[in-house]
């Protein structure tokens, strides 16, 4: 066996592992005009969006499903370069794709689909008061932010440099869903997390703050050069970057990315 082969094997029973949340069957044989499965890894901050966008997808595109692995970007890329099975990568910026990239696992050069920009989650009526950043770091303050290596994270790190905040988190986690799951627990007053999954999330308000401005991500997409389906693959690509596509994008609160 070769080293290469173990780890596609362990990285396939990883996402077996974690489970994938997906809006049809797989292990159909692929088929013209975007027939057959295909399978999305997609940044967390994803989630509500492409799951919509898949089932349209599927309704316009007969004898196709979609699979989606939802995480952390930078845990995808890893599991895509070890080999798990995948056709599509949707990243939450542009360093994590550069880690599918730089492996030769990307086919062609991604788009930028989309973009997002940080807000600070707070439970409904703002019990803590928090204000902008500075407050964020009030003694008894508790906030959770994304670890660094995920894009929410590296995010955050920036904007509170801009700030000139320094405070020390209750939690790290590994993607904005994590964060966004310990202030609905009510383990931290506040989270920094994208704007679109303050909007997606209810019982949560959105604090907006001038220092976001210089932490916009963007959202990169590209078919994978060991795609089962690549056919399929760019058909999917094809509609979420299209105007029906986009539409439900920037109606959950991502921002157009210019060129797009």
């Amino acid at each position: 066996m070769t080293v290469r082969w173990i780890r596609a094997a362990l990285a396939a029973a990883l996402v077996g592992a974690l489970g994938l949340t997906a809006c049809g069957g797989a292990g159909e044989p692929a088929g013209p005009d975007g027939a057959g499965p295909v399978t999305v890894f997609a940044a967390a901050s994803l989630t509500e969006s492409f799951t919509t966008l898949g089932k349209e997808y599927e309704a316009v595109h007969p004898g196709s499903t979609v699979t989606f692995n939802f995480g952390g970007s930078s845990g995808l890329a890893t599991q895509i370069t070890q080999g798990a099975p995948a056709d599509v990568f949707a990243a939450a910026s542009p360093a994590t794709m550069k880690t599918v990239t730089d492996a030769g696992d990307a086919a062609g050069e991604p788009a930028v689909l989309v973009r997002n920009q940080l807000v600070v989650a707070v439970p409904r009526g703002n019990p803590a008061r928090v204000g902008g950043l500075a407050d964020l770091a009030r003694p008894g303050v508790k906030v959770a932010l994304c670890a660094e290596q995920v894009p929410c994270g590296a995010a955050a790190r920036t904007a509170l440099d801009a700030a000139g905040v320094r405070l020390t988190p209750a939690t790290l986690e590994q993607d904005v869903k994590g964060a966004l799951a310990k202030l609905r627990l009510g383990e931290v007053d506040a989270a920094l997390v994208y704007r679109t999954d303050v909007r997606a999330a209810p019982g949560l308000d959105a604090v907006e703050f001038p220092e976001s401005a210089r932490a916009v991500n963007d959202y990169p997409i590209v078919v994978l050069r060991a795609a089962g389906n690549p056919a399929g693959a760019r058909a999917f690509v094809d509609f979420v970057r299209s105007d029906a596509g986009l539409a439900v994008l920037t109606a959950a609160g991502f921002q157009a990315s210019p060129g797009a």
